[in-house]
């Protein structure tokens, strides 16, 4: 008998501002992301999510969509601080998020020059007008990031043909043992020299130096990235849980690349479409697993403030879930869900601290009410529990409230 789990993230999709968005995010306190589409688009019609209760979620019918009562749903609050897609997955695994802090590299430069040093590296510290920024190894940058909100990440830069993605992450992986803020981005491309990226070093408002990713050449071939979050241990993760069991799991779009799962299978994708169609050949050829598929489409188009692009990606999910839903049998359980909110229409592309909404799908199960979730993790917990595996460091099941342990 097959027993699968799946969870499809709609990034950024979330279904209206948290009680605390007005402290912690002044401003997203307006923020509801599934609002603003339905406001510009009241005739947008999504039969897969209306089926499983989208509306019963939101909590608001519209035009053509409305509440369905034998759904089962609830939502979910976020615990990590912000609203950030690494940090919301690494949530939905089963991490339990710390407080990480905000900072400028000028803040941790010094330890973190120190602490390489210590682990034998070469260190030269680069200053420009009171700042700082480090090169380590002739080939390696660390600085901070200039394009998420300043502060809140720092970057670890190479050029890969001159030296190998594995001994940057060594570096990188040594920087965040020092620093607090919430990532450590590793990357590099081939094909560009330091000179590329000495010209992309940019200052901004006087407090925060670094390169400038988009204008390293680092993208253009031979990427290769990994985040590193503040407080994240895979091993007390979903995917290094299960695989340890001996539960296959499997990572689409960039849950992929953000979510740690060494024995599993991770495949990279964005577009939507293929997205979809990945999941549905995983689910396909899977007799026992978990799988977990990242929507990335529609967080690049609240990103772009894009209502309207917003609208087309969700209706592609919404085949893509209605092609899934037929294929289910008994014991697979499907959990669609986002990680925050990104609302097109707030006035700004950052991300919006919203609660996301958490639909569920069990063949014959009907009526089923999970209430409001305090975390994500609650949905790695009950994936776990499902298996009967080891549970994560975060979260609680309710597995016993959608029909309990396969037959």
């Amino acid at each position: 008998m097959k027993q699968r789990f799946v969870i499809i993230v709609l990034d950024g999709f979330g279904i209206g501002a948290m009680n605390d968005a007005a402290t912690v995010r002044p401003g997203d306190e307006k923020a509801n992301t599934l609002r603003s589409i339905l406001d510009d688009f009241p005739e947008m019609k999504l039969p897969a999510l209306e089926s499983l209760g989208l509306m019963n979620a939101y909590g608001k019918e519209s035009a053509r969509m409305h509440f369905v009562p034998e759904a089962n749903f609830g939502k979910s609050e976020l615990m990590h601080f912000g609203a950030d897609t690494f940090m919301g997955h690494q949530e939905i695994m089963g991490t339990l998020p710390k407080k990480p802090t905000v900072d400028p590299f000028l803040t941790h430069a010094e330890a973190v020059a120190a602490h390489l040093k210590k682990n034998g590296h070469k260190v030269e510290i680069i200053n420009r007008d009171g700042l700082k920024y480090i090169v380590c190894d002739d080939y390696v940058t660390v600085g901070d990031n200039l394009e998420a909100d300043l502060g809140m990440c720092y970057n670890v830069t190479a050029p890969l043909d001159y030296i190998s993605f594995e001994k940057e992450l060594e570096i990188g992986e040594l920087v965040r043992e020092v620093v607090t803020v919430g990532r450590v981005i590793v990357f590099g491309g081939t094909g560009n020299t330091m000179e590329d990226l000495f010209a992309a070093e940019e200052n901004k408002m006087g407090r925060f130096i670094g390169i400038a990713s988009s204008k390293s050449k680092s993208y253009e071939q031979g990427y290769q990235c990994r985040h590193l979050g503040y407080g994240v241990n895979k091993n007390v993760q979903a995917p290094t849980i299960l695989t340890k069991a001996g539960i296959p799991v499997t990572l689409i779009g960039k849950v992929a690349d953000i979510v740690a799962n060494d024995m599993g299978t991770s495949i990279s994708c964005v577009p939507t479409p293929e997205c979809m169609n990945l999941t549905y050949d995983a689910f396909m050829n899977m007799e026992k697993g978990f799988i977990c598929t990242n929507i990335q489409e529609t967080d690049l188009a609240g990103h772009s403030q894009d209502s309207a692009r917003y609208k087309e990606v969700l209706e592609q999910a919404d085949a893509g879930i209605a092609r899934l839903l037929p294929e289910m049998e008994e014991n697979d359980i499907l959990i669609i869900q986002a990680d925050h909110g990104n609302d097109p229409n707030i006035g700004n592309s950052k991300h919006t601290r919203e609660c996301v909404p958490l639909l569920i799908y069990r063949k014959g199960l009907k009526n089923a009410r999970v209430g409001i979730r305090k975390t994500m993790s609650d949905n790695g917990a009950t994936c776990c529990d499902y298996f009967k595996a080891e549970r994560p460091e975060n979260g609680t099941s309710y597995l016993d409230l959608i029909g309990g342990y396969a037959n």
